[in-house]
């Protein structure tokens, strides 16, 4: 597993830190240890005849203080400069490394502390997997992550390789930067409040794609470092095949995988239940930790894997139980704050120096996260016939890399295939990019409008022919007129659509996903594939002739353009909304926008009504 081993990297101009009797290396006091540690303030550094041994605990302490307490800090004046939090952690971790003046914080125990970050971090990723989600745009995003990482990887490695490194650090390169960080991801998602749009559905299924593939790359790298040129860290003895190293690999992780799909799905699920019945709220907090740490460790005593893949599938199993959701919930603040320590130990590793002195190496590996994989992504999206806006969000998701970069490059330097300076330039392409995503996101809108004005490419691009993108000649006159316009088909899309099927409604989707468009056309159902807030895909659903406009989509951002252009084309039609948010809701209902249906709301009435029925019967 990742071991973040931190020691300063030689600099000319700077002399190395010192490290005193006491285990704490000498600096001049910094603000962090003005703030966390007054003891440090007025008294003058012992000379090392003179210092005492410090117990193992309150170095402990120390650096929990720092890291905690000044991530705190950061983490509040990045949310402030409405930049992800995460920016604030990683500079936090700066801040108290050993290529900064002030405090250090203990790197031993920085690097326990991130292995359990780590592990809580890959349990919350496994607890939130979701195959159905994964399958329902598994067309665009399976095949779009995997072009994707070997674009980035091969971009990263011939950078690298111009640089003078080995094949071996290369290619750790290459792969860190081609994994985008899926926290950042959702919380800009979330911001923008299109998590659960079809464009969120594709970058978030893109991204468990990237996860996976990460998975297994730090699965297969400890036994093929020796064939990489690699340290010391191996899964046979030293001379073995190749082949012996993947083959014996491969057979410890598909044993374990076994064990946990077979009996893990079946036995932890039943333990949380048991704990559940003694109505202990802290036995069933303990209990979700103690799985996903126990779980994590004996994968990796026994079957010699790394504690993020048993981790991984100690959040899988977990999710088999009933209780998945309030797992989630119980175990949030202390993966929260142990992510929180990962971050920072990451930070630790970063020289900033490495800006100044290798500047165009740090546009380099930048243009590879930000333009080559965008490239690579938008150009993918659009083969596969989706909207530019749609390709456009994919590639600001993309624009950025994070945790799983963080855990590779740990994982390639503590096996001896990537420099100290390859770490460094990893986490200045992290914190420019992660600091930058937010910009990008609000640069689509912008960015669209002007293709679509300046490039004759880009109009070519979204006036082709698409044989999904209008109704077929063969579709019968009663869904041309009077009908029902449903927008989206997600789960109550569906269910409105089979309530307008039993009682003979004539009605017309509107949906993003191609697959599902293709699946509807197959069952006769008449349906257009495309962007509802582009007039053309209204006006293909024959919007100014349809009796109601139902938006069941999720996605309220763009309600606004979908009603301005269905009341253009068809003034007297009615329209009906979903939200989730009251504070929209009220919106919507100000600005007359038709119908609008809160879910609260309307689950809140069917329980009163069920239970006013009961009562009174």
């Amino acid at each position: 597993m990742v071991s973040m081993e931190i020691g300063p990297q030689p600099q000319p101009q700077i002399a190395a830190p010192q490290r005193g009797a006491n285990g704490y290396k000498r600096k001049h006091p910094s603000i962090c240890a003005l703030l966390f540690l007054p003891g440090l303030r007025a008294r003058p550094m012992p000379a090392p005849s003179e210092t005492r041994t410090v117990p193992h605990s309150i170095s402990l302490i120390n650096t929990l203080a720092a890291g905690l307490g000044l991530a705190l800090i950061l983490g509040i004046l990045a949310a402030k400069a409405r930049l992800p939090a995460l920016v604030g952690y990683l500079v936090a971790g700066v801040m108290i490394g050993p290529f900064t003046p002030g405090f250090v914080a203990d790197a031993e125990i920085a690097s326990q502390l991130a292995e359990i970050g780590v592990m809580l971090l890959m349990f919350g990723v496994g607890l939130h997997f979701s195959l159905e989600d994964l399958l329902a745009v598994r067309r665009i995003a399976l095949p779009g992550a995997i072009v994707q990482i070997a674009v980035a990887t091969l971009l990263g490695m011939g950078v690298a390789l111009g640089w003078g490194w080995s094949v071996a650090g290369a290619l750790v390169c290459g792969l860190a930067l081609s994994c985008a960080s899926t926290v950042v991801l959702l919380r800009a998602l979330e911001t923008l409040g299109i998590l659960d749009s079809f464009t969120g559905r594709v970058a978030v299924g893109w991204l468990v794609v990237e996860d996976l593939a990460m998975v297994l790359v730090l699965v297969l790298l400890p036994p093929v470092a020796g064939w990489l040129e690699g340290g010391a860290a191996q899964a046979v003895p030293p001379g073995a095949p190749l082949w012996q190293a993947l083959g014996l690999t491969l057979l410890q992780v598909g044993g374990f995988v076994l064990l946990m799909l077979v009996v893990g799905r079946r036995v932890f699920p039943w333990i949380l239940w048991q704990v559940t019945r003694t109505g202990s709220r802290e036995l069933f907090t303990l209990c979700v930790v103690a799985a996903a740490v126990g779980i994590a460790f004996g994968s990796a005593a026994l079957f010699g894997v790394s504690f993020a893949l048993g981790a991984f599938f100690a959040g899988m199993v977990m999710r088999e139980s009933e209780f998945s959701h309030r797992a989630a919930e119980e175990s949030l603040p202390l993966r929260d704050a142990f992510a929180v320590l990962f971050f920072v130990s990451v930070g630790m590793l970063f020289d900033p120096w490495v800006v100044v002195q290798r500047p165009l190496q740090v546009l380099a590996v930048l243009a590879i996260i930000m333009v080559g994989k965008s490239a690579a992504a938008t150009a993918l999206v659009l083969a596969f016939r989706y909207p530019l806006r749609t390709a456009l969000k994919v590639a600001a998701s993309l624009a950025q890399i994070g945790e799983f970069s963080f855990i590779l490059i740990g994982l390639g330097g503590n096996l001896g295939l990537l420099p100290r300076e390859g770490q460094s330039l990893v986490l200045a392409g992290a914190l420019i990019s992660i600091a930058l995503n937010p910009l990008l996101f609000r640069m689509t809108a912008p960015v669209q409008q002007w293709l679509r004005e300046k490039s004759e490419f880009a109009r070519r691009l979204e006036m082709r022919d698409d044989p999904l993108a209008e109704l077929p000649l063969s579709t019968h006159e009663k869904f041309l007129a009077r009908q029902v316009v449903l927008v989206g088909y997600g789960r109550v899309g569906r269910r409105i659509a089979e309530a307008l099927a039993v009682q003979d409604v004539p009605y017309v989707v509107a949906e993003q996903n191609r697959d599902i468009v293709e699946r509807l056309r197959g069952q006769g159902i008449p349906a257009v594939s495309g962007d509802a807030a582009d007039p053309a895909v209204l006006i293909q659903a024959h919007i100014a002739r349809a009796r109601l406009l139902v938006i069941a989509t999720p996605d309220t951002l763009n309600v606004r353009q979908m009603i301005a252009t269905a009341r253009t084309l068809n003034p007297e039609i009615e329209t009906v909304v979903r939200t989730h948010s009251e504070e929209e809701a009220r919106r919507l209902e100000q600005e007359d926008a038709g119908k609008v249906f809160l879910g609260e709301e309307e689950l809140a009435q069917s329980m009163a009504r069920h239970v006013v029925a009961r009562a009174t019967a």
